[in-house]
């Protein structure tokens, strides 16, 4: 096996296949790179907006830079960049140690920054990120974890996401992709979570983020990946329909909107796209529109990709843009692969041996999904 290339043997500008006729669109690596390098110091400075306006989710916005950009680079460069696993300097802990920091021992889970109370959705964003830093889960206290996260699940089925009892199917999705990590799944009632997921599909086709609730692109994504991982995708009633639903997402400029009426933004390229890998229906979009949507969003100067072209970028929509060109086949093949179902790179979802369920094509899918269990579509 050849060693793949480092971070300067790859080019900073690069060509990506995005329109008809052949036609190209630039990607700025390169910015990209400088962009997600320098928003550590950015945050951290007591005067810095993002900082303040992100303090509460800093866990999650850890979570999307890191693997951001590990769809640029490789582990080693990762690590070194953004000090994952040794501290950057005498006043700043290294990423790993900082995530430790923000477990919440009274209750078993992590919170989204230091001092605050756990949350399903921290609580998945932390052991992601030490998954893709190679540390051990076994060094965890796994069952005090894996405890906070079966206490969160309802006689219904469905997950809040924490003490205050907000019931999402976005807390479903993070339950399970979490208890599949911790190799805990066994723990949940894992027959009635399917079961609540399941009643929250609507009749056009979408899921929401309960029973009754409208459908929306973002929670459809929570409710399949759920199922996926869950092995019980066979629940999902007339795929063709919820494929339709999501096709029916892509606007006029070629990005994809979360709901009728709405504006395109890059985010739905992760949200959809990931849905459509999983019920083997990506081909039902243009990806080349959608490629030169998230490429227009692009800011070539200073790196990072906005919700559409002209506006701010952030790393929120950095990750799920270029998790997007990465689900479309765009960017070259020497890149690490996001996985649909965990939204982690595909080497990592090999390593921790992560299982799931994706819907073939006559038994074909795409090669980062061919160690799922595959089972065939049906409408």
């Amino acid at each position: 096996m050849s060693t793949p290339p480092s971070s300067d043997e790859l080019p900073g500008r690069m060509n990506i296949p995005a329109g008809e006729n052949g036609s190209f669109v630039v990607f700025h690596r390169d910015s990209h790179l400088k962009y997600i390098s320098s928003l550590s110091a950015k945050l951290d400075k007591p005067s810095s907006y993002e900082g303040a306006v992100t303090e509460h989710l800093r866990m999650s916005g850890i979570y999307w830079t890191y693997a951001a950009l590990s769809l640029l680079v490789q582990r080693p460069e990762a690590d070194k960049l953004l000090g994952v696993t040794s501290a950057p300097s005498d006043d700043r802990p290294s990423i790993v140690d900082w995530v430790l920091k923000c477990y919440v021992k009274e209750t078993g889970g992590f919170g989204g920054n230091l001092g605050h109370d756990a949350h399903i959705l921290y609580t998945l964003s932390a052991l992601q990120i030490l998954v893709m830093a190679e540390y051990d889960l076994k060094q965890l206290p796994s069952e005090d974890i894996v405890n906070f996260i079966v206490s969160l699940q309802q006689e219904d089925g469905s997950f809040v996401g924490d003490q205050w009892g907000e019931v999402d199917t976005r807390f479903s999705y993070c339950a399970i992709s979490a208890l599949s990590l911790l190799s805990s799944l066994d723990k949940i009632n894992l027959p009635k979570a399917v079961e609540y997921i399941a009643s929250c599909q609507n009749l056009d086709g979408g899921f929401g983020s309960m029973k009754g609730a409208e459908s929306h692109a973002g929670q459809v994504f929570c409710c399949v990946g759920a199922l996926s991982i869950a092995k019980s995708l066979h629940v999902i009633k007339h795929p063709d329909l919820l494929g339709w639903w999501l096709a029916e997402r892509q606007c006029d400029s070629g990005g994809l909107n979360g709901r009728p009426e709405k504006q395109a933004d890059v985010c739905y390229s992760w949200w959809i796209l990931s849905a459509l890998s999983i019920i083997g229906r990506v081909d039902w979009i243009s990806g080349d529109k959608l490629a030169a949507f998230i490429a227009k969003a692009q800011d070539p100067d200073d790196g990072g990709i906005a919700d559409r072209p002209d506006d701010m970028p952030d790393i929120f929509h950095t990750f799920f843009g270029l998790s997007g060109l990465s689900l479309l086949g765009k960017l070259p093949s020497v890149f690490r692969q996001i996985d649909p179902v965990y939204a982690l790179p595909v080497d990592v979802v090999l390593e921790q041996r992560l299982s799931a369920q994706i819907i073939g094509n006559n038994g074909k899918v795409e090669d980062r999904l061919s160690h799922y269990e595959i089972v065939e579509r049906h409408k």
